[in-house]
């Protein structure tokens, strides 16, 4: 990569990527499975900002994640 942004980047990005997949032997999920771990990582950074910032008491079990590596799981 070359450093751009951009439509070209995010092209350039989704080549690799879909090289890898290829070059690896791995499948694409189909949508389905990629709504549901979608759901679930977005429903854990719901957990922690209600528990953390809401009326809900946060648990000594949550006190530990990071909002911001639960963020970037979404991303």
């Amino acid at each position: 990569m070359d450093g751009t942004n951009g439509p070209a980047a995010l092209k350039a990005l989704q080549t690799e990527v879909d090289a890898w997949i290829h070059d690896v032997g791995v499948r694409y999920f189909d949508e389905l499975t990629n709504m549901a771990m979608l759901t679930e990582e977005v429903g854990e950074v719901a957990r922690i900002i209600a528990r953390r910032y809401g009326e809900q008491s946060e648990k000594e079990s949550d006190r530990d994640r990071d909002l911001g590596m639960e963020l970037a799981d979404v991303l």
